[in-house]
């Protein structure tokens, strides 16, 4: 079978596109794709707890640790510590934090809009599907 049969072939290269295409956009903005996808999931009314941050991202905790460190370093976010679990630190986004929140949204907003429009609904329906029964089967430990 040749590498580009094969299922994770297919997954990395896209992806790798696409992460390409995206850190082409951030770099624009002095950001990651990383902080990007990090300041999207950031509840700016209630703060969003570091320890949410990570599995919602698929991220190892010491991977966010770092881009937490350069979030705050570029004046993107602060933290502050839950009145009621001071073991618990909520992230915020500053005001230019918002910005780049801004800029990140619609930037994963257009891609989005031009492979729904390129490809159709039904198409984009089974490729879903098949990503979620995938995952499904690596999460239930169906592979090996």
């Amino acid at each position: 079978m040749k590498p580009e049969e094969t299922v994770d072939y297919n997954f990395k290269v896209c992806w790798h596109a696409i992460s390409r295409m995206y850190n082409t956009e951030a770099a624009k903005n002095d950001i990651t794709t990383s902080i990007g996808f990090v300041l999207l999931n950031i509840d700016q009314e209630l703060g969003t707890p570091a320890t949410k941050i990570a599995p919602l991202l698929g991220l190892e905790a010491r991977s966010l640790t770092r881009i937490l460190k350069s979030m705050e370093e570029k004046k993107l976010i602060y933290k502050v510590s839950d009145p009621t679990d001071k073991r618990l630190v909520r992230i915020f986004l500053t005001e230019e934090g918002l910005k780049k929140k801004e800029v990140s949204r619609i930037t994963v907003k257009q891609f989005n809009n031009k492979v729904r429009e390129a490809i159709p609904e039904q198409e984009l329906d089974t490729f879903f599907s098949v990503c979620s029964r995938i995952q499904g089967m690596i999460e239930n430990k169906d592979i090996f």
